[in-house]
């Protein structure tokens, strides 16, 4: 099949802190950097700190097109990378819709509440049926298997439809995570239509 939709854009969520692993550091370099030489644009949180930054910078030193969307009452807590561009937005929210919208697929690096809070949402928006973009979650340490496990809990007590298994990307190297996106582009699933079929991500702001 042909491709449906041609990868431009990608969203990256992550810590705005470095953990004590330092795997997690070095693997949202290499995104970064592998970001760029795909000539993506790179969407993310804006934030200067810890995997945020990190990835942020690989993608900009490598000459891709980076920007930061953040709230303004972040701005000083999480610094912001020089000579990158940023949206400021009133609110966290309006944050995951700009990023949304600005984006193609959503990659999920290590991240504490606030990535994880970030993934649901997007996931949950998905669950509704009011988007198909590719969710995959990315690390090469295991660090998101209990999470995993715990998504497959859920469907197996019945608190989610069984096809939120084919909505669950998952890899352990940046290779293999952008194959599957790109398999999920050029092979979309195939989704009802929402009972209010004018429901839209945009809605809900």
């Amino acid at each position: 099949m042909n491709s449906t939709t041609e990868l431009r854009s990608v969203a990256v969520f992550c810590g705005s802190s470095p953990g004590n692993i330092p795997d997690h550091v070095l693997l949202a370099r290499q995104l970064g950097a592998e970001i760029a030489r795909r000539q993506l644009r790179l969407i993310y949180g804006g934030g200067g700190l810890g995997l945020m930054g990190a990835v942020a910078r690989a993608a900009h030193q490598g000459g891709a097109t980076v920007i930061g969307v953040i709230p303004d009452m972040l701005r000083k807590a999480e610094g912001i990378v020089p000579d990158i561009e940023h949206v400021f937005v009133p609110d966290m929210h309006t944050r995951k819709i700009r990023m949304y919208k600005e984006s193609d697929a959503f990659i999920i690096l290590p991240g504490g509440i606030g990535t994880l809070e970030e993934a649901v949402e997007v996931l949950s928006w998905q669950q509704l049926n009011l988007h198909e973009k590719p969710i995959l979650f990315l690390s090469d340490t295991g660090y998101w298997d209990h999470l995993l496990a715990e998504f497959a809990r859920i469907i197996d007590t019945g608190f989610a439809r069984p096809s939120m298994r084919d909505d669950i990307l998952s890899a352990q190297s940046i290779d293999e995570a952008f194959s599957l996106i790109q398999d999920r582009l050029d092979n979309p699933v195939e989704r009802p239509p929402l009972v209010l079929r004018d429901a839209s991500v945009e809605s809900l702001i």
